[in-house]
């Protein structure tokens, strides 16, 4: 059995092992027999669709004595809530932005989020009993600007479909799902999600440090829904520091949703933790569900989602017909395609949704299926990005063997 202390003393002296979930997962499934004492770190991450994102701000909007309190706030158009501080007439605006709150059916909270770590100018405006005042900020003026979530990192998601003759809005879809059972939708990371290799709960809770978007924060606890089966946590960290290709907004047929990443280290302390380590995308059950009754019709694993060839989005250029409308442009969820610029890799969370809304095939990618009740539903819909996700387990890991980022000196700075 090893301590935290003596994987820190290897990491500082060069000798520590560390791996990426997926290099780990790769030595498994080639027959690898490992143990504790074969590995330190195992970096672990999961990125995608998160609802339960919101971040907290304090913006400087007006000289001191301009207005007396703030009765409602935009930030780009997106709402926020006042407070929780009032900050009365030092022309300071405390304010909790939800990342999916909506100031259209394209701009959410989850695209202010990003925006505000990229750096672009933001327009506040705030309503005061007897005035209304607007201010452009960027990152550089918040007093304050953290992130914090409610449920992330859920272990066990369930695919949906729609039973349905129609098409139902819903965040699972970005046109309206199709029925009955013409397609599905799935979230979730699988075999690399932190809390499916922690399944005891021996390496993630309370305290420990993780990284958010990018950036260093910790875990404050479980988050909301939280069970047993199905565990979440809430997390913490500041903005400034996240990387914007982990984060963002993604549209669907029921408003604007979040893009959210997160990354936690697994030290393997004994072979406990090599247990938990071995899970494999097809041995991690998903439910197949109808989207109206949640009734379960059947079961996959994340095997049928990830385990398939070609999982990034490829655009054909010389296959394009150039429609006088661009259908997959139109549909990406993200804005990381058009037919002039091809794919930004930066946005696009390689969903597929290109891949079905092209009538010309322009678009190829290895997607995966279900076998539902005697029939084959298609995958249209991914609201988790796998290879965003294992980059991040690199950074984490690249942060590691640099000392950047340690386990008894992590947290938010």
């Amino acid at each position: 059995m090893k301590t935290i202390n003596e994987i820190e003393e290897k990491i500082r002296n060069g000798s520590a092992v560390v791996y990426t979930a997926a290099e780990f997962k790769r030595l498994i499934r080639e027959g690898a027999e490992v143990t504790a004492a074969d590995v330190d770190v195992v970096t672990t991450g999961t990125c995608g669709v998160m609802s339960g994102t919101a971040a907290v701000l304090s913006v400087p909007v007006a000289k001191p004595g301009t207005f007396e309190r703030a009765e409602r706030i935009w930030a780009n158009g997106v709402p926020c809530m006042p407070g929780p501080c009032p900050n009365e007439r030092l022309g300071i605006v405390d304010m909790i932005v939800s990342g999916t709150a909506h100031a259209g059916a394209g701009y959410g909270g989850g695209h202010l989020f990003r925006d505000i770590v990229e750096g672009r100018g933001i327009e506040v405006v705030v309503e005061a009993a007897d005035r209304s005042v607007e201010a452009t900020v960027t990152l550089d003026d918040f007093a304050y600007a953290r992130l914090f979530t409610t449920r992330t990192a859920y272990k066990n998601y369930t695919a949906y479909v729609n039973r349905q003759p129609t098409r139902i809005k819903t965040i699972f879809s970005i046109e309206g799902l199709q029925g009955p059972c013409r397609e599905a939708s799935v979230s979730g990371c699988g075999e690399i999600n932190p809390l499916e290799n922690d399944p005891l709960g021996l390496a993630i809770g309370a305290g420990t440090p993780v990284l958010l978007n990018g950036s260093v924060g910790m875990v404050t606890g479980e988050g909301t829904r939280s069970t047993s089966e199905r565990p979440n946590l809430t997390v913490i960290a500041d903005m400034t520091g996240m990387q914007p290709r982990y984060m963002g907004g993604f549209k669907t047929s029921a408003g604007p949703e979040c893009i959210t990443s997160l990354g936690a280290a697994i030290p393997v302390l004994d072979d406990r933790q090599i247990a938990g380590l071995l899970v494999l995308d097809e041995g991690i059950p998903l439910p197949v569900a109808d989207i109206t009754t949640r009734t379960v019709l059947g079961e996959g694993t994340y095997a049928d989602v990830w385990q398939q060839p070609d999982r990034e989005v490829t655009y054909h250029p010389g296959w394009c017909e150039e429609c006088s409308t661009c259908a997959a442009a139109a549909v990406c969820p993200t804005g990381a395609f058009s037919r002039e610029a091809g794919i930004d890799r930066d946005r696009c969370l390689a969903c597929t949704a290109c891949l079905f809304a092209c009538p010309n095939d322009a678009f190829e990618a290895g997607e995966g299926s279900f076998r539902v009740r005697g029939r084959r539903i298609p995958i249209t819909l991914r609201q988790s990005g796998r290879t965003l996700a294992e980059d991040l387990c690199r950074d984490l890991k690249e942060m590691i063997l640099d000392s950047r980022f340690t386990f008894t000196g992590g947290g938010i700075r």
